[in-house]
């Protein structure tokens, strides 16, 4: 099996910001080693200040490291070549509000080069799997800080790239716009994509992501795939279906000391309130 060259890769990668006299002032990150492989999808994680967004402009070429490498595509990050097979949500929607959303991403392609019939195909498919369908006429200014998050994700993939970085994707959004953008990951992940994802939701990376980086204060605590990091080997989760109060009791009785618990599963949140609203709209009922 021939071996794949990574999408991201890098290596004793370190970022030194300075004061105006060059003396160092914030080390935001230091040594990072890690690879992105193609296809999937990565999470990078951390608390605030942790150097994510270091790593994303470092990645894009934005910025120049201190120490290290860093390669996209085997290329340096600063190609343009390699520029062009990169689409990308910044953690905060820049867009231009006195444009409608058809205006926005004739413009974003047209930096791309795209000619206006792709730029019309691609933003007629966009626009529609994002649910600005109905809006997509209207000025940005006119829009919600959820709708200009949905339009700035359209616009980071009208180039139809190899490579996806998305910096907070959900923030601004509400709770179906949120699992919309998690099944569209899902989607871009399916069609050989490569997606690498920044959040502070937890509960989104791990619902959609195959492998995590956990950094601290610039330094890289923990790689691995997510049901490598998560999984707990001193305890084993045995499901048993509509068990009557005799077979409760059988369970209780074999499992002596070794029982934690024995209590009917909880469906996660996000899963109740989406097949809540899902059955709401089933029956006509117009969500407030």
């Amino acid at each position: 099996m021939a071996i794949q060259t990574p999408v991201l890769r890098t290596v004793g990668l370190g970022k030194t910001y300075t004061d105006f006299w060059g003396r160092p002032r914030l080390a935001a990150l230091k040594d990072l080693t890690v690879e992105v492989r193609p296809g999937e999808v990565f999470g990078l994680l951390g608390p605030n200040g942790s150097g994510k967004t270091t790593t994303i402009k470092l990645l894009l070429g934005l910025l120049r490291p201190t120490s290290g490498d860093a390669f996209v595509f085997g290329c340096d990050p600063g190609d343009r070549v390699v520029k062009q097979r990169i689409g990308y949500l910044p953690e905060e929607t820049y867009l231009y509000k006195f444009l409608t959303a058809d205006e926005t991403m004739s413009f974003f392609g047209r930096l791309f080069g795209l000619d206006e019939a792709t730029i019309r195909t691609r933003s007629d498919t966009l626009i529609r799997m994002v649910g600005l369908e109905h809006a997509r006429r209207r000025h940005l200014g006119e829009y919600s800080k959820g709708m200009a998050r949905r339009l700035g994700l359209a616009q980071s993939l009208i180039n139809d790239p190899d490579l996806v970085i998305l910096d907070e994707p959900t923030s601004g959004l509400d709770p179906i716009g949120s699992a919309e953008v998690k099944d569209l990951i899902v989607r871009l992940k399916q069609s050989g994509k490569t997606v690498l994802l920044c959040s502070h939701l937890l509960a989104d990376v791990e619902d959609v992501c195959d492998r995590i980086a956990i950094l601290h204060q610039g330094s890289l605590l923990e790689v691995g795939s997510v049901d490598e990091l998560l999984r707990n080997d001193d305890r084993q989760v045995v499901e048993l279906r509509a068990p009557d109060a005799a077979v409760l009791e059988a369970v209780r009785s074999a499992a002596g000391d070794h029982l934690v618990s024995v209590a009917p599963p909880r469906e996660r949140l996000e899963s109740h309130f989406r097949r809540i609203i899902a059955a709401a709209g089933s029956q006509g009922t117009s969500r407030s």
